[in-house]
Parts: C-alpha cells; structure tokens; sequence
C-alpha cells in the first residue's frame, strides 16, 4: 500500500502541471474509448449483474448497478462535457498589493491524491477519475465489490489512454487491497493522500468519517422532502411529485417524505394516491393522510429512512413553518423543494431550509453534476465545508499564495 500510494503521490506533481489542451485531449480519448470498448465494458458487466442476481441484491442496488449501451454512452459524454468545462487550475481568485509592496496572487491549485470510496455504481469509476483528471488531480478509487468486473474493465480503458499518451497510468488507479482492511489503511495514509471521498451507505460514511486520519467530505444520505404548500399549481404537483419519487427511486436526490398542507390535503391527495398506484409505490402516512387515502401509518423510524427503493412517506402539515421544522429534525441536508405559487412562502423556505440544494417548483432529481452543467460530479456533498452540493472540478482545486516581492525584508 505504501509503495502504492508514494508512486500516487509523485505521479500527482505531474498531474498538477499539464497544460488545459492536453488534458482535454486525453480526456476526449478517454470517451471515444469507452464508447470503442463498449463490448468489453458489457461483458464484465454482465458478471457482476449475474453474481449479483445469485447473492439477492436489491432491485435498486441492481438497477445502479447495471450498464446498457445507452449508459455507457451517457458516461462517454459526460466525460466530453468535463472537457468542455473552463479550466479549474490556475485561476487568479483574488489579487492584492499589500503596504510593504508585496503582490499577493491567490491562485487555485489541484488538491493532491484524492481517494474516493464509492458502492454499487460503474460509472462512477469513469466520472470521478475524469472529473480528478481535469482538476489536476489522482484519484485512487475503491468501488463495492458488487461492481468489481465493471470498475476494472472502465479503469484499463481509461488507463490505456493515458499510456498511449505517455502519462503515468498511475494517476486512475484502483486500490489495490479492496478489503476492509485496504480501505482503513488508505483512510490513515495522511503523508499520502490529501482527501478521501466516501459516498455510498449510511455505515461507510459513519466509518470513514470517524476512522479517517485524512480530511473528508461527506457525500451522505438523500433524505429529501418536497413540500406541497396551498399556494402551488395543483396542475404541477402530481408530475413533480412522481418524477422525485419514481423515476429513479434507488438514488439519493429521489423524495422520501411528501409533505402535504393541510388546506389542500383533501384536494389533493386522492389524485396523488391514483398516480402512485399506478406506479406500485408503497405509501406509509400519518394519521391525518390516513383520514384522505389507504395508507399504512408512518413511524419515526420510516421518517428517518432513506429507503432508496418504491416506498414513500406522507405527512399532512399545517403550514410552512411546521414543513421547515420538519425537515429540521428529518432532513440529510441534501436536497428540499417547495411547490408553491406564494413567493412570500417560497423565499422563506429557501431561507429558511438547511440543505446544499433547495428548489422552488421543481423536482429533487436535478440534483446531479450533469444537470446541474458540471458534466458529471464526484458525488453530492452534505458538508459544509470545503464542498457543498454536487462536487465539479472547481471543487476539486485548492489554492495558494504566489507573492512576488522586490527585495522587501520584514
């Protein structure tokens, strides 16, 4: 591990140093690759989906799990829009002459050696190392065994690319003890690696974020709410709400919980039962949505349950402040909206709300690096700081002082 990681971190000074063209050629490449590997990509695939179906994984964990042409192409252009993205490195942030005529440059610099712990989902394997690549950065990835075939295959493409180019393959490495044992030795290596990524289930974020010798950045749960006030357009409301539950329900900016005002709850939430339906979503409510639609009764377990499957929790509120509060004492801090046409009502909850992302008519799913034009992110962060909301290249970089003297002695 060791010797892994010294060869990481000098591969990384070369990393930090090419020009914006090369990176962008290469990672240009690198799509055209995947898309020309597709076949090989599939079949590796196609042993984890199959290992996976015999070890009883979940639907969800199946549906992150599996590549399609359609996938791999949306991975090849995901990895073209990061090219496309302004180079993060060397940006001037700020500028100044001090009193004793120093010129002081703050200047964005590449982070180091990124480690970035991740489950289930092959195409992070491709994102997130080209997302490093851009920004300057070498990324040791350490995917979920689940998606060990995908992740190896999607890594020898990319890594053949670079070699063809005469860079070290260093710079996309998998870790190569993907052991429990490798991950808590790589969450100590603080000589080595200068941040660890972890995104995936509530136990690995606990783990790496109470054993980490290394800084890290929390890309934790999805408990996301939508708050339906009195005021919204009751001809969004159905739409919205199924897009955030059902469209993908295995993925964290999906809603958990649907908070009703109580004004409208008998308006409203027949029809929304009748969407619902349609789509074989398990609904659980409290004693009020009870009075309205069959629902099974929601216990405090279920509003603290990121369920990451069909299953939905809704709650009948009696205004905004009690739908805030809610998420107050709920929420993950990943992604809230509020459907409303009362713009005194929006603001408040868009103030008044913790959370990276929050939304005014509009569904949680976009919380996402390629929606949000970033061409693909390393994950969605619930820190605070130094990354909040789906992480792009700038948020990747650093920064540094260059400050150019005249012979001034203090």
């Amino acid at each position: 591990m060791q010797k892994f990681l010294e060869e990481a971190k000098k591969t990384s000074r070369t990393i930090a140093n090419l020009d914006t063209h090369k990176k962008n050629r290469v990672l240009r490449e690198m799509a055209d690759a995947l898309i020309a590997n597709s076949d090989f990509i599939l079949e590796h695939n196609n042993k984890d989906m199959s290992e996976g179906t015999l070890n009883n994984l979940s639907s969800a964990l199946l549906d992150r799990l599996l590549l399609t042409q359609q996938r791999i192409e949306d991975m090849a252009l995901a990895i073209k829009q990061i090219a496309e993205q302004k180079e993060p490195v060397g940006k001037t942030l700020e500028g100044w002459i001090t009193e004793d005529g120093l010129n002081i440059q703050k200047i964005s610099v590449p982070i180091g050696v990124i480690g970035i712990i991740y489950e289930s989902r092959p195409n992070v394997t491709s994102d997130t190392a080209a997302l490093c690549f851009k920004s300057g950065n070498v990324c040791v990835l350490k995917g979920g065994k689940e998606a060990e075939h995908s992740n190896k295959a999607i890594a020898k493409v990319l890594k053949e690319v670079l070699a063809k180019n005469k860079l070290p393959q260093q710079a996309i490495s998998l870790l190569p003890d993907s052991t429990r044992e490798g991950v808590a030795n790589l969450i100590k290596q603080d000589k080595y690696v200068d941040l660890i990524v972890p995104r995936g289930g509530e136990a690995l974020i606990r783990y790496v974020s109470e054993n980490s010798s290394v800084p890290v950045i929390k890309h934790d749960k999805g408990l996301c709410h939508i708050f339906v006030d009195k005021d919204a357009a009751h001809n969004r409301i159905i739409d919205i709400a199924i897009n955030a539950k059902c469209q993908r329900p295995g993925v964290c900016n999906s809603m958990e919980t649907l908070l009703i005002h109580e004004e409208i709850a008998a308006y409203i939430l027949p029809g929304l039962y009748d969407a619902f339906m349609e789509e074989e979503t398990v609904l659980k409510g409290c004693e009020e949505t009870a009075k309205y639609i069959d629902v099974q009764i929601a216990t405090e377990d279920d509003y603290n349950t990121e369920y990451l499957a069909n299953i939905l929790n809704i709650k009948v509120v009696k205004n905004v402040d009690e739908a805030i509060e809610h998420i107050a004492i709920y929420g993950s801090g990943h992604s809230e909206s509020i459907l409303s046409e009362n713009y005194t009502v929006v603001n408040k909850f868009l103030d008044h709300v913790d959370a990276a992302c929050v939304y005014a008519n509009a569904s949680t799913r976009f919380t996402d690096g390629g929606a949000f034009g970033l061409g693909a992110e390393v994950g969605i962060s619930t820190n605070k700081l130094h990354s909040r909301g789906p992480m792009g290249i700038s948020d990747l970089t650093t920064f540094k002082y260059k400050i150019y003297g005249k012979g001034q002695i203090r």
